[in-house]
């Protein structure tokens, strides 16, 4: 273990495994960081602290028998708000009229991490939608308070990142993975589309409403945690019939020398320098280290990727069905030819975000040249491909910024593993200054 905060999932249940220390220990060790470190940050929005003290016991006693519930036995984890989670609260992110709602059954994802074994501590702030009418108050960015932390699965990334849980799970629709864990810097994985099942996560609506574009996906400080908590999680319910029966197949490690990777040094054309500047270093680290690189965009070009996101969460509030129907016709087109891409390369690399951490509560305008330039990097969430975000480096206000590579549908698995082959390239983790 690499010292308070810091171990990884797979690290800590190893050493609950041998003995080396007691779930107990472990998770003591956790409640006393968040009782320090969020005060000013706000990432976990509702603590249970009983009913996990109570859960390490039980997960002691079990280790004592010689019994093993699972990969992450005894480890505390934390879950975004807007997954149900039996007898705690969940508010969707502080949405208002569920501010005293405590649910009865665990989203699946919820149920799964248990049943592996972890300890679910609290959860965490998001989606964060509901701006000044939130029952919670904005969360903080741990690298520099006075920029943003993205969003909208904002809490998870900075738990993460400030080092209060080795793993969440958050959500993306239209980049909320992407965007927070670029900018605290940790690793965020939106998996293949349909690949973990959303029972239980979008709890507020009573009729389910996004069976497109919504991926469950872990936020993590290593590539190891996002595959173990991926292994965990995925595959069909019973309950969400879009999932199929697709296993799980381990990856052996990636190499590097060989691998095909499309980089385009245009794409987008609005990019900050910086980030710019790392993309660019990481694909000529690449080639020089004998990967296949080479400057290529599907065809049609991803430029309308954003779009299409942003015309089917519109038809989905108010839009006819043919409308529905022809921006889903529009997206098999567009499925198509990232599977077509994918037939010769083995990744896509980009930008995570194209701009920097803005101000805190200055949010971009919609219109904007920075937001038009992040839609075009919309680019797992219009195709359904699996996009994994790696730490890249800091921006001239000391915050991160993150890099995505992004694979074929339903191969999650050896994207993964070139993920965890590329990391080490930019650095990997981090722990923010004064933590």
């Amino acid at each position: 273990m690499t010292g308070p905060g810091w171990a990884s999932a797979c690290q800590v249940a190893e050493a609950i495994r041998r003995h080396d220390v007691s779930a107990a220990e472990v998770l003591e060790g956790q409640l006393d960081r968040i009782q320090r470190r969020d005060t000013r940050l706000g990432s976990v929005v509702t603590l249970d602290a009983d009913g996990a003290r109570r859960r390490a016991a039980e997960a002691d006693q079990a280790l004592a028998r010689g019994q093993v519930w699972g990969p992450l036995h005894g480890v505390g984890v934390t879950v975004e708000d807007a997954y149900a989670t039996a007898g705690m609260r969940s508010t969707f992110g502080g949405y208002r009229p569920f501010a005293g709602h405590i649910p009865a059954v665990d989203a699946t994802v919820v149920a799964r991490l248990k049943a592996a074994g972890a300890i679910i501590v609290g959860k965490t702030n998001g989606p964060c939608l509901w701006g000044q009418d939130s029952v919670f108050p904005p969360t903080r960015n741990p690298w520099n308070a006075d920029r943003t932390a993205g969003g909208s699965s904002t809490g998870p990334a900075v738990a993460v990142a400030a080092g209060l849980t080795p793993l969440d799970i958050g959500g993306d629709t239209s980049g909320s993975l992407q965007c927070p864990a670029a900018f605290c810097g940790v690793f965020g994985m939106r998996p293949t589309e349909h690949r973990v099942p959303v029972t239980g996560m979008l709890f507020i609506h009573p009729i389910r409403k996004y069976r497109v574009l919504t991926t469950a996906g872990p936020i993590a400080r290593s590539v190891a945690d996002l595959r173990l908590a991926l292994e965990v999680i995925g595959g069909p319910d019973g309950h969400d019939p879009e999932v199929p029966p697709v296993p799980w197949q381990p990856a052996g490690p990636a190499e590097l020398t060989g691998l095909r990777v499309a980089y385009s040094p245009s794409y987008p054309p609005l990019v900050a320098a910086e980030i710019r500047a790392g993309a660019d270093h990481l694909a000529a680290e690449l080639d020089t280290l004998g990967a296949v690189v080479q400057d290529r965009l599907p065809d049609p070009a991803p430029t309308g990727s954003g779009q299409l996101v942003e015309d089917l969460l519109a038809v989905l509030d108010s839009g006819p069905v043919p409308e529905y129907l022809a921006i889903l016709d529009r997206r098999d087109r567009l499925i198509a030819s990232w599977d077509r891409f994918f037939g010769s390369h083995d990744v896509f690399l980009a930008p995570a975000m194209p701009m920097c951490a803005w101000p805190a509560d200055d949010e971009p305008a919609d219109d904007s040249p920075q937001n038009q330039a992040f839609l075009a990097l919309e680019l797992s969430q219009a195709s359904g491909c699996p996009m994994v975000v790696i730490p890249a480096g800091l921006d001239g206000n000391g915050v991160p910024f993150g890099l995505q590579v992004m694979g074929p549908r339903w191969a999650d698995e050896r994207l993964l593993a070139i993920a965890e082959a590329i990391a080490p390239l930019t650095g990997g983790f981090q722990p923010p200054p004064g933590y």
